[in-house]
């Protein structure tokens, strides 16, 4: 009965959106993703984000050439991927899924990016050197960040770590258009790439310090995720657990009502407070 009630509901959602003015219509994906984003339940996000996902794969199968409702599908699929699916295999097929959208819409806005995946590196820092207006720097971002999140989900498989090189050509590109853009997390997702490698096997941790300051001061410290990945990534491989709980503690403390960073805000809390909790036993 209440798969049945969920069909009937989703069909008659998807309906009503179809007699939606084209204004209203055209305003769906954003608003979609701040009502998302501006909430601190996470299990209310949770449960509701699938009924989101299949009301946007239909918009995106009925306007397959609309580049918001492509962002939009790329964004809230990686999200749900990273955040709330544990099954390896289903985070693997909505990531997949999400990469698709990005590259789809990333490709109707920005020609150059098209099938960018199939040249060779070399090229594509190419391609990102044609590159020179800011507006374009949110596609940059959108294929980037969702092809790090594929690649997370695909950790397994060195063939998609080898990727990782495009995305941070992408990154690096879009933070040199638009510093601080997305709310610095451009800048948070090089400071993790140049935070893989520990100094002796060649990483880079000054680079990826500086980056981390650099994001937390251009979010203006209200993107506490970034605070919780530079406590796990940079200062446990640095086996600094001065600088860990620190920060740890600030975002514990911090005021997660932030608008659109309110729900990641609330999660990074979540991360804080486990990652604290084993701080002693990981310092030891």
């Amino acid at each position: 009965m209440k798969q049945k009630l969920l069909k009937y509901w989703l069909m008659t959602l998807i309906s009503s959106l179809v007699l939606l003015s084209a204004c209203g219509i055209r305003q769906l994906p954003d608003n979609l993703a701040a009502s998302m984003l501006d909430n601190t339940d996470m299990i209310l996000v949770e449960d509701a984000l699938p009924a989101y996902l299949v009301m946007v794969d239909a918009l995106i199968l009925t306007y397959p050439k609309n580049s918001g409702y492509l962002a939009t599908g790329a964004q809230l699929n990686s999200a749900y991927a990273g955040i709330f699916v544990a099954d390896p295999e289903r985070q693997q097929t909505i990531s997949s899924k999400a990469l698709d959208y990005a590259r789809r819409a990333s490709c109707l806005e920005v020609v150059s990016l098209c099938q960018i995946e199939q040249l060779s590196l070399d090229q594509q820092h190419e391609i990102m050197a044609s590159i020179h207006q800011e507006r374009q720097a949110q596609w940059l971002h959108l294929l980037g960040s969702t092809w790090a999140g594929w690649i997370q989900a695909h950790s397994s498989d060195w063939n998609a770590v080898a990727q990782l090189g495009r995305v941070e050509a992408l990154l690096e590109r879009q933070v040199q258009l638009a510093p601080g853009y997305n709310d610095a997390m451009g800048e948070l997702y090089l400071a993790v790439l140049y935070s893989l490698l520990p100094p002796a096997l060649g990483g880079q941790p000054e680079r990826a310090q500086q980056m981390f300051e650099t994001a937390i001061e251009r979010s203006n410290g209200q993107n506490l995720i970034i605070k919780v990945f530079y406590a796990q990534q940079f200062a446990r491989m640095m086996f600094d657990q001065e600088l860990h709980d620190s920060l740890l503690e600030r975002v514990l403390q911090a005021e997660v009502n932030q608008g659109n960073l309110t729900l990641q805000n609330s999660y990074a809390q979540r991360l804080a407070a486990e990652l604290l909790a084993e701080s002693s036993s990981y310092f030891f």
